[in-house]
């Protein structure tokens, strides 16, 4: 197992029924594992649905953590709450009671089936820049580069 120290951002979204306890009840369960500590907590930000429009607002919050989970065990374990938490995938980009993406890890490009880093929304959601920023983190994008480029 990896025991590197790394750190990585996490996107949290919801857009379906009590939003505001969907992200408290997440944060919770990823501050719960042993070896994860959150470092900062953005604030939640109500954004419209960008791709499939024709849904409900979302509220999205983000997290910078600590870890010594190798992405494959943060995403895995990542995809547990959101099943513990009711997640049901039936549509692409549809409703979803709870949403968690992983936006980097340290500098780390993965592109393995079912995680790819960077996340494609560092570039695709603009929303995505404005909580970096809050969390004094707006550089990590442009320390990506262009997502075309390698």
């Amino acid at each position: 197992m990896d025991k590197n120290n790394h750190i990585a951002f996490l996107c949290l979204g919801t857009n379906l029924g009590d939003r505001e306890l969907y992200l408290s009840d997440a944060i919770q369960k990823i501050g719960a594992h042993p070896e994860i500590e959150i470092l900062k907590k953005g604030t939640a930000l109500n954004t419209e649905a960008l791709e499939v429009t024709d849904q409900p607002d979302f509220l999205n919050q983000l997290l910078q953590i600590s870890t010594h989970l190798s992405p494959k065990e943060l995403l895995d374990f990542l995809l547990g709450i959101e099943n513990e938490m009711g997640r049901i995938r039936t549509r692409d980009k549809g409703p979803r009671v709870i949403d968690i993406d992983i936006l980097s890890i340290d500098d780390m490009k993965v592109h393995e089936k079912g995680l790819h880093l960077p996340h494609h929304s560092l570039f695709t959601r603009p929303f995505i820049l404005e909580l970096l920023n809050e969390l004094g983190e707006g550089s990590l994008i442009q320390a990506f580069g262009n997502p075309s480029e390698g």
